[in-house]
């Protein structure tokens, strides 16, 4: 978690290396280890350096070649280094002495642009080729680190966080009204825009070639959605899951400083973290600093037993947050300065809560379970495979399985898939046409609800809704992802896809940043997320369980009562009791002052009455989230004072 900028100047204008300090000073933050800029004609980069791996300690950044004609700047961490020093050849250089942006660079000599395809790991780096004059600039496979930019004219500037550019004087300070959509309607498919004007974020496993023609981007890599790997025995797929896993958690084990690992219990993180106990114990490493949040008066959020059952084994030290003693609005106008935007995620506030405490013990790397939900799958889709194929009496087995390990009705299940892959069927053949649509209406008694839940757009003023295209623009991002789901991995494969998983790992980068924190994804490593994505849907799910590779793969590791959990604790019962019990004066304030700042976007009206139903505690889910998003949206506007 370093800080990196620059600026390209296409005119060929000198660049004004005041403009690279100023980036440089509010992205110090990122950078408390050193820092440097390094200027030639029209080309400057700068670099803010946060020790975190062996090497980095001995690694100057900005850095140029041995013949002076190309420079990179990155913020980095790259895997298979054995692997790129074999291909290299460094003569008579340890491997201990190679840094991670040497690789990079020696990557580019040798690769070109094509050199991204080669490497592991999280990155986010940009070169300038004096040769070629260009700049070659790229992103890790799935987003770990941010990269924005901004490009007008003959202008092109790119940093780690927005804040950096905003500090140039050709960078427009201009909202984008469409992002603000975007937010109210939990829409995070696009991939490239962000809450400014004219600033963008690069997307993952893309790069970038910036030149007098102009900018391009391209992808470099994507994940095969048809690629299957048979093995012969549920053994044999756990036995692989836990090799592979094993190798992720250990490249992300590289550190000069303690470790910390998130820690809810969950399993997630407890995998991760009796993995790394495991690694490190192996090697006679520091116990591994664990970090958790436990809820002493919210019992539907508190995950303590399992979390004490992970600590119970040893070779951890654990640490707590008591998350229903601190407010979810905790430092909010700080938080608001890291993110450049406003929340989108009520739970950050644990987040930022836990960053502090391990900042305070010298912890500079975080290990994070981050939606291994979505690397791994549930497997549902398994499901609706079976009943595709009529494999009637084994779908009744999965079903009465997956409702008996996570508590859910049997037929309440069991009916969704009769009468969408069984009955459905009877239309087509005008003998049954009159069954079938006596067992439509059943079904429809059958599921009636007295719940009447809002839609997502009621949240917004309709003038606004229609002058940003809101509904056309969710038609076309849902156009663009419109691949057919022809079986479980095909599902799968949407899930990993999902706009909304780089967005949230950006959020966490700044959020961690502001600790001088590197979070770490052993679940998003490239090769996992290929693996889980190849094995059959039996892998998934079996005997009901969900995730069943993971589970398998984790026996003799986790605890027995976190390996067979079904379902766990909800945090939304935590948020609403700290919003409850410390914010109620802000929300008085947003039904009486702070809507006004936002009746531009949204349904005063609505939000008023979801508001006050949120206050009395009778909200349903939808209205507690249109609460939160107005009064954080209006808390965010006022204090950057861009709706003015």
């Amino acid at each position: 978690m370093s800080g990196i900028m620059g600026i390209y100047q296409l005119d060929g204008s000198p660049v004004e290396r005041e403009n690279l300090v100023k980036m440089s000073d509010i992205l110090a933050h990122r950078g408390p280890d050193g820092a440097d800029i390094w200027v030639e004609g029209a080309v400057g980069f700068g670099h803010r350096m946060l020790w975190t791996t062996p090497e980095s300690l001995l690694e100057k950044l900005p850095l140029v070649n041995i013949t002076n004609d190309i420079g990179i700047t990155t913020d980095c961490r790259i895997d298979n280094r054995e692997e790129l020093i074999c291909v290299f050849q460094f003569e008579n250089c340890p491997p201990e002495k190679i840094t991670d942006s040497q690789l990079i660079l020696a990557a580019y000599e040798k690769w070109g642009e094509q050199c991204p395809e080669h490497l592991l790991g999280d990155f986010a780096f940009a070169i300038w080729d004096k040769r070629e004059q260009k700049l070659f600039c790229a992103r890790d496979h799935f987003g770990v680190k941010p990269f924005y930019y901004y490009h007008k004219n003959d202008f092109f500037t790119f940093a780690t966080e927005i804040k950096a550019l905003l500090c140039v004087p050709e960078v427009p300070r201009v909202l984008n009204r469409v992002r603000i959509g975007d937010y109210l309607a939990d829409m995070y498919e696009d991939n490239a825009i962000t809450f400014y004007q004219d600033i963008f974020r690069l997307p993952p496993a893309h790069s970038m070639v910036v030149n007098q023609s102009g900018v391009q981007i391209k992808c470099y890599w994507s994940l095969d959605r048809d690629r299957e790997l048979i093995l012969d025995s549920d053994e044999e797929y756990a036995a692989k899951f836990r090799e592979i896993f094993a190798e992720a958690v250990r490249c992300r084990l590289r550190s000069a400083f303690p470790i910390g690992s998130m820690l809810s219990g969950g399993l997630d993180s407890s995998s991760i973290t009796c993995m790394a106990r495991k690694l490190l114990t192996e090697n006679n490493e520091q116990p591994l600093h664990t970090y958790s949040a436990v809820f002493d008066e919210v019992p539907e959020s508190d995950e303590s037993p399992y979390i004490k059952a992970v600590l119970a084994q040893g070779g951890t030290v654990g640490h707590y947050l008591h998350a229903d003693k601190v407010s979810p609005l905790t430092d909010l106008e700080q938080v608001h300065w890291h993110l450049d935007e406003p929340v989108f995620a009520g739970n950050l506030y644990i987040n930022w809560n836990i960053y502090d405490i391990a900042k305070n013990q010298n912890i500079r790397i975080m290990l994070d379970g981050f939606d291994g939900d979505n690397t791994v799958s549930h497997g549902i889709g398994y499901l609706s495979e079976l009943a595709l194929a009529g494999r009637w009496l084994t779908l009744c087995r999965e079903i009465q399985g997956f409702a008996k390990n996570f508590k859910f009705s049997f037929w309440q299940i069991y009916w969704q898939y009769v009468y969408k892959y069984g009955f459905n069927r009877l239309r087509k053949h005008k003998p049954f046409n009159l069954i079938y649509r006596l067992l439509q209406a059943g079904s429809k008694r059958l599921w009636r609800t007295n719940v009447q839940e809002p839609s997502q757009y009621v949240i917004f003023n309709p003038a606004f809704f229609e002058t940003i295209g809101l509904e056309q623009r969710r038609q076309n991002l849902q156009q663009k992802r419109n691949l057919p789901q022809l079986n479980q991995r095909h599902h799968h494969y949407q899930c990993l896809t999902l706009g909304v998983l780089p967005y949230t790992l950006e959020i966490l980068d700044r959020a961690s940043a502001g600790f001088g924190i590197e979070l770490r994804y052993p679940f998003w490593d490239k090769r996992l997320v290929e693996f889980c994505l190849s094995i059959p849907a039996n892998q998934k799910m079996s005997q009901g369980w969900t995730r069943a590779v993971l589970r398998r793969a984790m026996a003799g590791l986790l605890p027995q009562e976190v390996q067979w959990r079904g379902g766990k604790g909800n945090l939304s019962f935590g948020f609403d009791n700290g919003l409850l019990k410390f914010e109620r004066e802000r929300l008085e304030l947003l039904l009486t002052k702070e809507l006004n700042l936002i009746e531009e976007y949204i349904n005063k009206k609505a939000v008023a009455s979801a508001c006050h139903k949120f206050i009395s505690q009778q909200s349903h889910d939808d209205e507690t989230s249109m609460t939160w998003k107005a009064l954080d949206l209006a808390l965010w506007l006022n204090y950057t004072g861009l709706n003015s």
